[in-house]
């Protein structure tokens, strides 16, 4: 099954691919807003935005027995203590686990879409967490990272999501038991266009090491647990842009 095609079990997951028999599973959560309450729809740019992940994804599992599926929220907006796109990841777990039991899940997520992964990282079968310039504000929790795999990948010159907010969430990640780690993007923004072929590789590198660590190893990922500082990931010749993006001012989350 393509991942252009839009089956959904009615709920909170869509299901993108589905084998005869799941071994594990992947869920992948799009961005969104800090506040919205308007309706989440799969031709908005956060929601399209992963698309190249889903099908680089599909590719590199294509021959295993891996579920492949994206949250569905209601809104489009966090929305402060509803957390809505939380619980919309709660329920898309429990759904997955309806349909193929108790697999190892791991969960890719960008900007309020890591936010929920990483928030939703305790939940039972959730193995790792792949975070793409996540949201993660001062406070945020850490508890339930205790025991998962952690992986950050943020844009140097992220001016919608901070990455030195990421670099203090990895620390106390690892203070609170997670195996985290963070890879910096040179040059890397936060709509991940730039060098956004880097950004599909080692995503994709990423979840499928957490999906079979001795089938599919991953040095930046074993770099990345083991560095006290985040090591820098430097575009492929062939994935720089012409012209360099100026620096800006950090603006509130959103798509």
């Amino acid at each position: 099954m393509g991942v252009e095609d839009e089956p959904s079990t009615g709920g909170a997951l869509w299901v993108r691919r589905r084998p005869p028999r799941s071994g594990a599973a992947v869920l992948v959560l799009h961005g969104g807003r800090a506040q919205s309450r308007s309706a989440a729809r799969p031709w908005q740019l956060a929601a399209l935005r992963m698309h190249p992940f889903l099908r680089a994804l599909e590719a590199a599992t294509g021959r295993d027995e891996v579920f492949l599926g994206q949250v569905r929220y209601r809104s489009r907006g966090w929305n402060g203590a509803a957390a809505e796109p939380l619980r919309d990841t709660r329920r898309a777990l429990a759904e997955l686990r309806g349909l193929v039991g108790d697999v190892p899940v791991v969960l890719l997520g960008h900007s309020m879409g890591g936010r929920a992964a990483l928030r939703a990282a305790g939940a039972d079968g959730v193995r790792g967490v792949v975070a793409l310039a996540p949201w993660c504000p001062p406070g945020e929790p850490v508890a339930q990272l205790s025991g998962r795999d952690v992986l950050v990948l943020h844009g140097d010159r992220d001016r919608v999501t901070d990455p030195a907010e990421s670099v203090a969430y990895v620390s106390r990640a690892r203070a609170a038991g997670a195996r985290a780690g963070m890879l910096l993007v040179a040059d890397g923004d936060h709509a991940m266009l730039r060098h956004h072929a880097g950004w599909h590789r080692t995503a994709t590198a990423a979840v499928s090491h957490l999906l079979a660590p001795e089938a599919a190893p991953c040095e930046l990922f074993v770099r990345a647990l083991s560095a006290a500082e985040p090591p820098v990931l430097h575009p492929a010749r062939h994935d720089r842009p012409d012209r360099p993006q100026a620096p800006g001012p950090v603006r509130e989350p959103g798509c």
